[in-house]
């Protein structure tokens, strides 16, 4: 049995849930969303209820894979439903003397002390603003979102003599001392 995967799923108002097949779309004031479930797990949308609750199928034997894909199956369409009402954001902080992020229509450039600055394409949906050296990113999509970031932050990692790099604004660089010269 799933702890998670026995919860119901609550949908607030102005959010439209479709199912057909093995899809749920989900459309709220953010954007909207899609997912392919499993053929081992069954969702069912209450419109009284304003309730989706996830099961599984009832043939099948019980086992573990059964447990992991119907806790996940939840946890994403709980995460769908939280970024189409509230959307997902994330902050990144670059670190560097005349190290600047800009935009470019459709394009994120990194200067960020290399001889070439480094362009990163913007996915299709999420929103991204720079305000000096601080980038946010924001979209309905928690994946999408927090692969962009994670994409941003692969082009110069932090790193812990001088604490420069581009990381995300809460995260803590522990710093090192660096080698002692003379005796």
């Amino acid at each position: 049995m799933s702890r998670i995967g026995k919860k119901t799923i609550t949908v607030p108002a102005g959010v439209k849930v479709a199912i057909k097949d093995s899809t749920v779309a989900i459309e709220g004031p953010k954007g909207k969303l899609s997912f392919k479930f499993r053929p081992e797990i069954r969702v069912s949308w209450a419109e009284s209820e304003k309730s989706i609750q996830v099961t599984t199928d009832a043939d099948l034997p019980e086992g573990a894979d059964v447990a992991k894909f119907w806790g996940t199956t939840r946890a994403l369409i709980n995460n769908m439903i939280t970024g189409v009402t509230k959307g997902y954001e994330k902050t990144m902080e670059i670190v560097g003397v005349g190290w600047v992020p800009t935009l470019q229509g459709k394009k994120l450039k990194l200067s960020v002390g290399f001889a070439n600055a480094i362009f990163l394409d913007i996915p299709v949906g999420l929103t991204v603003t720079v305000d000096k050296t601080f980038v946010k990113i924001g979209g309905p999509d928690k994946q999408m979102v927090g692969q962009f970031a994670a994409s941003m932050r692969a082009v110069r990692k932090p790193e812990p003599y001088n604490g420069k790099g581009i990381k995300y604004l809460e995260e803590v660089i522990k710093r090192k001392q660096g080698k002692a010269f003379g005796a």
